[in-house]
């Protein structure tokens, strides 16, 4: 267990209009941090005002990206309490990714209570406005005062956390995506199945030409054969096909999504035919011009799901469900956010309460 010590801050800041929240532009009055070596381990957890990070130079991230984090958000229930939506699924996959960039790992049950302690700290700044949600920010990064390349020896590891409103300004009706056919995203065997910021830098050029042209974010192609469907955006992606729900396959080069996962389980549990494979592009666009494409959506902590409405191929602009979201997609969308605003019963386990 983590010897956690709080210092409070002296000004707290009045709380935002919830009708002028954005995504990740406020923040609030505190922040969570420990410190690794490797001589001692996992030490000095503190829960600290929000502030500047100072960093030496040459500490590794600035020069080699030895960086994950996480995205997981509390949300204000109607009774009043706040809650977390499938926390240790977010701890685990961020051990793996730090596991696959040779940053050090945090036990489950430190990392659970670090999130926990700094939840209920910060808890009032929860809103409860509808749509909106406490996001959290867990990240680590190394910061050994080297320039050598290795394993990080030192590292540290914080949470901050900012009050969100919707995260696209369309909020749940349908967008416009460009399937990317320059551009990759990842490769199997690099670092496509972990949540670090690399992958993410390295896909907004291809985000900024289909801003350009009118597009939300593009749908990316495997960075091999440039024929399979991976992800859109920064999220998972599913499309309804003739009846069946088909998502493309954890090979390896894409994020194992806890929104993706939980979809998957509440379709499952409702008897659709979930198939989780290799989806080309020709499939795809066999679909699109055949009009056995019913749905497409994308999914995600940060948007929870996301209708397509439209996808453009070479040029080729192809509507899904007329441009209009799909009876799936509002299932999947009042299914899970119910479940995390507590406006249904949980009968997953789920949701995991602040009981202070």
């Amino acid at each position: 267990m983590l010897n956690i010590s709080i210092t409070k801050c002296d000004a707290p800041k009045a709380k935002p209009d919830p009708s002028t929240l954005g995504f990740g532009k406020i923040f609030t009055d505190h922040m969570f941090m420990a410190d690794y070596s490797h001589e001692m381990g996992w030490h000095n957890a503190r829960i600290v005002p929000f502030a500047n990070i100072s960093l030496h130079p040459a500490s590794t991230v600035l020069h080699y990206g030895s960086e994950i984090f996480e995205g997981l958000k509390a949300y204000r229930r109607a009774d009043g309490k706040v809650q977390l939506f499938r926390p240790l699924e977010n701890i685990r996959r961020m051990n793996n990714s730090a596991e696959r960039l040779c940053l050090p790992q945090m036990p489950e049950e430190d990392m659970l209570q670090a999130l926990l302690t700094f939840v209920e700290m910060e808890q009032d700044w929860t809103p409860s406005a509808p749509g909106t949600s406490l996001y959290l920010r867990p990240f680590l990064f190394g910061n050994d005062e080297t320039l050598g390349v290795h394993a990080v020896h030192n590292a540290t590891f914080v949470i901050i956390a900012s009050p969100v409103g919707s995260y696209y300004k369309e909020g749940i009706n349908p967008v416009r995506i460009m399937i990317e056919d320059e551009d990759v995203r990842a490769v199997r065997g690099g670092t496509g199945y972990a949540k670090c910021g690399g992958n993410y830098a390295a896909s907004n050029r291809a985000g900024e030409r289909a801003a350009q042209k009118g597009y939300s974010q593009v749908l990316w192609l495997d960075g091999v054969e440039r024929k399979y469907i991976e992800e859109v955006g920064a999220m998972n992606v599913m499309f309804k096909i003739n009846g069946e729900i088909v998502t493309p396959a954890l090979t390896g080069s894409i994020l194992p999504g806890i929104t993706r996962k939980s979809c998957i389980e509440v379709l499952k549990g409702e008897g659709y035919k979930v198939s989780e494979r290799l989806l080309s592009i020709g499939e795809l666009s066999e679909a699109l011009e055949n009009g056995t494409l019913e749905e497409a959506w994308g999914c995600g902590t940060a948007a929870v799901v996301s209708p397509i409405g439209e996808l453009c191929y070479k040029g080729v602009q192809y509507p899904v469900n007329g441009g209009k979201i799909g009876t799936v997609t509002q299932h999947l969308y009042d299914t899970l956010t119910g479940i995390q605003w507590g406006k249904i019963e949980d009968t997953y386990g789920w949701t995991y309460p602040i009981e202070k």
